[in-house]
């Protein structure tokens, strides 16, 4: 991709550019001066060609209207402790989704971490950069056993007797469509792992020759994990504490020299598909070589938050971080930034209970898909939490609300700097509180109608929940009689206390697909889709 057209449209701009430096990358940010040289913040003049531009992006402008502004603190999980995100340029690399199934609001929930850090800093008139892999090959499945039966692509596209490639294309589109429904701002790269190969065989070489590697006697490529003085600093989990016949990788890897040991390179075996040449023979990639050799590919030996879900915790990022530090010779992760897990309606999620929540699923009920991004931001990211229907058809509810009042505020673009807002947002994400101030400040009748709706827009920068967006306008919906008859005996049920009929005429609506609500004002209804 060539980028003249964008750097001509440009002059002038705050711009972020990363150049190709030789085998590495180099940084730039600054007001462009020209098609060929940029002005960097201490006054000194970098110089270019179109032709060295692999990243280009115009950075929007942010006026502080001269507020005080404090810097981003996010719970680091090595430390457990607050951390100031420095720099004027952030990188962020996130553990993208195994594209072999739909994303669920759980995962949706690590994801929308990012988009969190990346606004808040935003907000800072921080520029990030962010990568998020996508794994379409390598992630082995676990039998009910603790045993692996085999790659989790391969396996859905066997069930599906569809191609493996085209398997993963399609949940990564969906994956995509989703990020969009919940106002999930994209990666500015979303590499694969299958067309990383040869950056990830070229870094399982250089492990073996620094002998942080070897080949096994089954032919396989594993990490010495003994090699990694500092294995167990992000989970605790030290080497000398695992008891042999722990479960670390797949079945079959009998070739280690250690029990803790990993894959790097996993011959092909009886496996026909998905497979590639390499020094070793032909086969395919472990798991966490590929964020190693993606993010150093694409970011460099400075990382400076890497996101992920607690459950990646330990053993992927324990084993992606002594990777990836054996290969750059130093520490290159700076913040270690963990989601915590979701439950829904009381249990974990999964396909055997039945409880698995999509996002289509939402949308499927005539909901806003950007009320399970409200219902997500009234928790904070490292608090666990029990998702519910309810609280999403609540947090609906106080979407179409809160947009119907801005619309009666008024119509400015107006956006208001609120310190209270900003210190939470900058206090590891407290977007929680962000909330409870929200619905203080629509109560607040000593605040101006205008003033409200510029603090509205003010949150809504990171909140993302298209605040302004108008009012929908209502589609009249005809009841049948019977339907009005069980409205007004549930009424009376209420009203009379008898709150087990209450409770019967409720499931028989239900059940005709209305759902019913009740308030300080009575009972209202919506008919689901």
């Amino acid at each position: 991709m060539t980028f003249e057209v964008e750097v001509a449209a440009a002059i002038g701009k705050r711009v972020s550019i990363r150049l190709r430096d030789g085998e590495s990358f180099r940084d730039l940010l600054g007001v462009l001066q020209d098609e060929n040289s940029l002005v960097k913040k201490d006054g000194t003049v970098a110089r270019f060609t179109a032709d060295e531009i692999a990243y280009f992006r115009v950075v929007p402008v942010f006026n502080r209207a001269n507020h005080v502004t404090s810097d981003l603190h996010l719970y680091e999980t090595a430390s457990r402790q607050l951390q100031k995100i420095e720099g004027e340029q952030v990188r962020i690399y996130s553990c993208g989704p195994t594209v072999y199934r739909d994303a669920h609001i759980g995962n949706m929930r690590t994801f929308l971490l990012t988009d969190l850090i990346r606004r808040s800093l935003a907000l800072n008139g921080v520029e990030s950069i962010a990568v998020s892999n996508i794994t379409d090959v390598g992630h082995m499945s676990e039998n009910l056993d603790g045993s692996d039966s085999g790659d989790k692509v391969l396996e859905e596209a066997a069930r599906e007797s569809i191609e493996p490639l085209a398997i993963a294309r399609r949940y990564e589109d969906r994956f995509h469509s989703d990020l969009a429904a919940l106002n999930i701002l994209p990666a500015d790269f979303y590499p694969r792992a299958s067309e990383n190969i040869p950056e990830i065989t070229a870094a399982i070489q250089e492990l073996i020759e620094i002998g942080s590697a070897y080949i096994g006697s089954d032919g396989n490529v594993y990490f010495d994990a003994r090699s990694s003085d500092s294995y167990g600093y992000i989970s605790g989990n030290k080497l000398d504490s695992l008891k042999p016949g722990h479960r670390y990788e797949y079945v079959g890897d009998g070739g280690k020299n250690f029990h803790a040991d990993w894959a790097l390179w996993k011959l092909a075996g009886k496996r026909s598909e998905m497979i590639w040449e390499s020094p070793w023979g032909p086969g395919f990639p472990g798991w966490h070589i590929e964020c190693s050799a993606i993010s150093l590919n694409l970011l460099g030996e400075t990382v400076d938050i890497h996101v992920g879900g607690i459950d990646l915790r330990f053993p992927h990022h324990e084993d992606e971080r002594a990777q990836t530090n054996a290969l750059a010779g130093k520490e290159v992760v700076r913040n270690w930034i963990h989601g915590e897990h979701l439950l829904f309606e009381g249990k974990k999620m999964a396909k055997s209970s039945g409880n698995v929540l999509l996002v289509s699923d939402i949308a499927a009920r005539g909901l806003d898909p950007l009320a399970l991004r409200l219902a997500l931001l009234e928790n904070r990211y490292r608090s666990q939490i029990d998702m519910t229907w309810q609280s999403i058809t609540a947090a609906d509810a106080t979407l179409r609300r809160w947009r119907k009042s801005m619309a009666e505020w008024g119509a400015g673009s107006e956006v208001k700097f609120d310190p209270e807002i900003h210190g939470h947002f900058m206090n590891d994400l407290e977007t929680a509180k962000v909330i409870l101030r929200l619905r203080a400040i629509e109560r607040d009748e000593s605040i101006g109608a205008q003033d409200k709706r510029a603090i509205f827009l003010f949150a809504d920068q990171v909140l993302a929940l298209n605040l302004d967006r108008g009012v929908e306008p209502e589609i009249a919906v005809e009841l049948s009689d019977k339907t009005h008859q069980l409205l007004a005996a549930r009424a009376a049920a209420r009203a009379a206390g008898n709150w087990a009929e209450s409770d019967r005429i409720r499931d028989l609506l239900s059940a005709d697909g209305i759902e019913v609500r009740d308030g300080k004002d009575g009972q209202s209804w919506e008919i689901r889709s």
